[in-house]
């Protein structure tokens, strides 16, 4: 996909960019999302699929995380809304300095250097998703953990060079995985690493979150219907798409301003990362993807992916790609990790047992090639398999 015009703040409130963004979106309608953050993290998505009976689209981006955030308003519904945009993704930058482990003063660097020594105290938003990333690590049996870096570290992937670790390698290290490792005090809002040389990464649930904090702001500005994804691998969507007949949705009273029911998006085939193998539709969900086809190496002829499972120590290589519908964005980044890590069964029978989240996995099927969908939680509305698995 081409890029979007570039433009600063000033370009976006004497209106020129905002033409810019919506002549951009219509020229690029029917192509799909680059990978973006899906190439550091896995998955990949589509762009709001487009169909003549919906309306025109403001797009606006900006590079974030290592990936492409992007923000699509329906034309002419929020006279100024670019400048709310625009603050949103100013949220964005923001908590990447607060949550990068690649810089050096952030929170999180902070944390990895000092909390073993003593508690440390945090923000709020930092300590909001280390509590949600413990509980998370506790329901998934530890297929989620915020503390796997080390591992990442050891195989390469933290700077995608990707390289084999020896049995003993992984071994010394192992030890210092699990976010039993992690002691949060709610009163103090404190956190403390309770051995030395553990290490919290958010990778896995850093930009879902960040999602989350961006469209609150959007939302508390009087924004409220729009589609917003960090590298097309996490994405959250509030209200609908507009139909054709008005650019101001529902909110102009009129009948002929019916929106459409949600967002229309794509997931990535994982074998075939050029093409999409579903479709889904949210209305105030967030969806995100995981697999490892952009980040992997071989060795003796077998592909080793950049998910590793925290228990083993070694890639996870059960599951193709792992899709996940929650209603916030950073529960749906951390649970498509965890479930490719889980495998199907396990991540199946999760859902199972949380009736509110969906989930779409997709293993090898029977013949070289092709693939396997099994779902559970998705309103059989909601999405549809695009082609045959073996597509």
């Amino acid at each position: 996909m081409a890029k979007p015009p570039r433009s600063s703040r000033r370009d976006f409130l004497q209106g020129r960019s905002a033409l810019d963004a919506l002549t951009h979106a219509s020229d690029q309608l029917a192509n799909d999302w680059p990978n973006g953050f899906g190439d550091e993290l896995g998955g990949g998505g589509g762009r709001p699929a487009g169909s003549s009976a919906e309306s025109f689209l403001i797009q606006i981006s900006r590079r974030a995380m290592a990936c492409q955030f992007e923000v699509f308003l329906n034309a002419g519904e929020f006279p100024g809304g670019e400048e709310y945009v625009l603050e949103a993704l100013d949220v964005v930058d923001l908590l990447e300095e607060h949550w990068s482990v690649f810089r050096e003063t952030s929170e999180v660097s902070r944390l990895n250097q000092t909390a073993a020594e003593a508690p440390l105290e945090v923000t709020a938003e930092l300590f909001q998703l280390l509590q949600l990333s413990q509980q998370l690590y506790k329901t998934t049996g530890g297929a989620f953990d915020v503390t796997s870096s080390v591992l990442s570290k050891l195989w390469g992937f933290h700077r995608r060079e990707g390289r084999l670790p020896s049995d003993e390698a992984i071994a010394e290290v192992l030890p210092r995985v699990g976010s039993c490792w992690l002691q949060l005090e709610a009163q103090q809002q404190t956190v403390r690493l309770l051995k030395p040389g553990v290490e919290i990464n958010l990778g896995a649930i850093g930009k879902g979150g960040a999602l989350d904090q961006a469209a609150q702001h959007l939302l508390d500005s009087g924004i409220d219907q729009f589609l917003f994804h960090g590298g097309a691998s996490s994405i959250i969507a509030r209200g609908s798409r507009a139909t054709s007949h008005s650019s101001h949705s529902s909110k102009s009273g009129s009948p002929e301003s019916e929106p459409s029911v949600g967002w229309s998006v794509g997931v990535r085939h994982p074998l075939r990362p050029e093409k999409n193998f579903m479709e889904v539709r949210l209305r105030d969900q967030s969806l995100s993807t995981s697999g490892s086809g952009a980040q992997f190496f071989h060795h003796q002829g077998k592909r080793l992916g950049h998910i590793l499972d925290p228990g083993s120590g070694r890639p996870a290589e059960s599951v193709l790609s792992a899709t996940v519908v929650a209603a916030s964005a950073a529960e749906a980044d951390a649970l498509s990790t965890a479930f490719y890590v889980m495998g199907a069964e396990a991540a199946l029978k999760y859902c199972r047992q949380r009736p509110e989240l969906g989930a779409v996995l997709v293993i090898r099927g029977p013949r070289r090639g092709a693939i396997e969908v099994l779902s559970e939680g998705m309103d059989p509305r909601s999405y549809r398999i695009l082609g045959s698995a073996s597509d």
